[in-house]
């Protein structure tokens, strides 16, 4: 592919009003979510909540993607049709999760990285097979008193660049997400500085691996203070600060960028977006890339009854996705 169709497929992924439904949580992530409502984490009932998430009617309208697992990326809806042939046919590009996750980064307590890139060449080639367009990475950045090292950010930028370059010489456009983690009493100036720090090494390691900035995009945290802060912010702080340290780090080149909702409930994720949109104009659009923020209250509707709750999930699940993408336009208005 080249880097003309990767631009396109980019430009695609975060087309005016639309973001991407992070459907990637790993069987064990999935079963967590699933035993808080009381589903029973089988092979089927994963494959029918995907297919539940999938098959929204008109979820086009503001979804320009999805982020599968490896499991999900194989399956069929119960008629048997692929789920990437369903969503090419809805007008809804296929992305794929590709790392193996964090583990403990040796010499520096509290500190991770991301593991995955061994045998990573031929694993794109075989989901560039399967349908995929896209595929996402994720570093975990930690604060606390001592972390994050300067090393820990250095190793996990390291390998979102080596990933990224292989993404693209496998005709995949790479997602790169460096999350730095809503855990923790720092305020939003500590969040601030990590963010600034990760983002300069992040792009200063794309740089050094060659990756054309054209064919990326980025996924983000939100600069906001950590869940046990004193004192937390304004939607209009973490707007305002989330912007600037964009604004600060992020060449113009970049074709999009979207936010993670980690951690933060349905209508903050939504709220801030709309804010950051409301400030504008910006040199990049700025979208949504939500897991938890997008399925949370379908899931708890649909547990209730499997077979016979799926259209009021789904009307939720399009409702959510049709309030981030008036965010991304910065036209929700609560």
């Amino acid at each position: 592919m080249s880097i003309e169709d990767l631009e396109s497929v980019a430009l695609a992924m975060v087309a005016p009003g639309k973001g991407i439904i992070a459907i990637d949580e790993s069987t064990n992530t999935i079963r967590k979510r699933f035993e808080a409502v009381g589903i029973e984490n089988t092979e089927e009932n994963r494959r029918a909540y995907r297919e539940l998430l999938l098959t929204t009617p008109g979820l086009s309208e503001h979804i320009s993607g999805a982020i599968l697992f490896d499991e999900t990326i194989r399956q069929s809806t119960k008629d048997g049709v692929p789920f990437t042939q369903v969503m090419k046919k809805a007008g809804i590009i296929p992305g794929i999760k590709v790392d193996k996750g964090p583990v403990p980064l040796a010499g520096f307590p509290g500190d991770v990285v991301t593991e995955g890139l061994d045998g990573l060449r031929p694993r794109l080639e075989e989901y560039a097979r399967l349908g995929a367009q896209f595929a996402k990475w994720r570093a975990v950045i930690n604060i606390s008193e001592e972390n994050p090292s300067s090393t820990a950010i250095e190793a996990n930028c390291h390998v979102l660049a080596r990933y990224a370059a292989l993404c693209q010489e496998a005709g995949l456009v790479p997602m790169v997400e460096p999350e730095v983690i809503m855990d923790g009493d720092h305020t939003i100036e500590v969040s601030y500085e990590v963010h600034e720090a990760v983002l300069r090494s992040l792009f200063n390691a794309l740089y050094e691996q060659n990756v054309m900035l054209e064919g990326t995009i980025l996924k983000i945290s939100m600069v906001i203070p950590g869940k046990d802060c004193e004192e937390q912010a304004e939607i209009g702080e973490v707007a305002e600060a989330t912007v600037r340290v964009l604004k600060s780090t992020v060449p113009a080149a970049l074709p999009g960028i979207v936010f993670l909702s980690g951690g933060q409930t349905d209508q903050q994720s939504t709220a801030h977006l709309n804010a950051m949109n409301q400030i504008g104009p910006h040199p990049w659009p700025l979208s949504f890339s939500y897991g938890r923020a997008m399925q949370q209250a379908a899931l708890q509707l649909w547990s209730k009854d499997l077979k016979g709750n799926v259209a009021d999930a789904q009307k939720i699940v399009h409702a959510r996705a049709k309030d981030n993408g008036l965010a991304a336009l910065g036209q929700w208005n609560g």
